[in-house]
């Protein structure tokens, strides 16, 4: 089979051929339909994220599976599904405490064994998932069933851009009708995280990001109001659409110190700041001693949208189904498996929200 496979962090991956090992007692094998381009998949690509090398990048996947272990129950061949790189062990301590999104074990058959032999010798899958490839090995822990009347081009972007952003929303900010929301950074994440906030009832829904052309794609996910970051002081202007109280809910989906100070500056006394944004392992935010107290702001992290994909993938799918949540508003292109380092390059620019590869066959 064909799999974007990167070899060394810092470089250009490369499109090779690479076979796949044998199914074993809790694995199943995919057949990939589609596979969303993340910025995660970057991140592995410049060593923000360790993996092992050579990795297979992507892990926002949908498709059919085609084979399953002997010890696999939950699906069977022909169950379309979504991947997904959290996979929760269900007996930690975060698991007990209903966290699945932090499990102590969720990434570990990211690091297990390789799942694949190419020219070079043993390949493994990027965050566990390897989906930017024609198929793809994996736990059946892993795989989320969906109604067959979904898109499955749609579907992968529940793997994990939908899952992040309008969890980050729904779930782990907890947005309540009537109360105001700005997202910083209008890629598919923040894009996702629009349409949470329209979901939850936010108003105004405001979006800011330092590439005007990402705006108009944050109005037609939902986004009332707008501002182009490059020109303006994001606090500044939000307090102008505020009436000069700022919001009840700061979303950063950057991972940039610049972007979470502006919006915890955004935020109003008593707010709350939600960080989706993976910054790098040795950057640091400062933040105004006095104001953490005097401010009373609450400052959150966000993990997978707090979502357990198992109970939230589901639900997800029947929102789009229902038409409550747009999928197609998320996707910019839709390319070929070849045309991945082009994905990049646009993502680096800021250029777009996703872009899904999509298989034949």
């Amino acid at each position: 089979m064909k799999a974007v496979v990167l070899h060394e962090a810092g470089q250009p991956s490369a499109v090779e051929d690479v076979a796949l090992r044998p199914v074993r007692g809790h694995e199943v094998r995919v057949q990939l339909a589609a596979s969303g381009v993340c910025h995660s998949d970057l991140s592995l690509r410049d060593g923000s994220i360790p993996t092992l090398l050579p990795c297979t990048l992507g892990h926002e996947g949908a498709g059919i599976v085609t084979e399953v272990g002997d010890a696999v129950t939950t699906v069977s061949p022909g169950t379309h599904v979504v991947l997904t790189w959290n996979v929760a062990c269900r007996s930690c301590p975060h698991c007990l405490r209903g966290d699945a999104q932090l499990c102590d074990h969720a990434y570990d058959h990211a690091y297990g064994d390789p799942y694949a032999e190419g020219a070079a010798g043993p390949v493994w899958p990027g965050m566990g998932v390897g989906s930017l490839a024609e198929q793809t090995l994996l736990p059946a822990a892993a795989v989320v069933p969906v109604d067959e009347a979904l898109r499955l081009d749609h579907a992968a972007l529940l793997g994990c851009g939908v899952t992040t952003g309008v969890g980050a929303v729904l779930r782990t900010a907890a947005v309540r009708p009537g109360e105001s929301v700005l997202v910083i950074g209008c890629g598919g994440v923040g894009l996702a995280a629009i349409q949470g906030a329209r979901l939850a009832g936010a108003a105004p829904i405001i979006a800011a990001d330092r590439v005007a052309a990402q705006l108009p794609a944050a109005v037609a996910n939902g986004a009332t109001d707008t501002i182009d970051a490059s020109e303006v002081d994001v606090a500044e202007a939000v307090r102008d659409i505020t009436g000069g109280q700022g919001v009840d809910h700061g979303i950063e989906v950057v991972g940039k110190p610049a972007t979470i100070r502006a919006a915890y500056d955004a935020t109003r006394r008593g707010g709350q700041v939600t960080l989706v944004g993976a910054a790098g392992i040795e950057e640091s935010v400062t933040l105004p001693a006095l104001s953490l107290m005097a401010d009373s702001k609450t400052i959150r992290g966000s993990v997978y949208g707090a979502s357990d994909p198992a109970r939230d993938i589901p639900a997800l799918a029947e929102l789009a189904r229902r038409g409550k949540l747009d999928l197609e508003a998320l996707v910019t292109r839709r390319i070929g498996i070849d045309d991945v380092e082009t994905a990049f390059t646009d993502m680096l620019a800021g250029a777009g929200a996703r872009s899904v590869v999509c298989f034949d066959g």
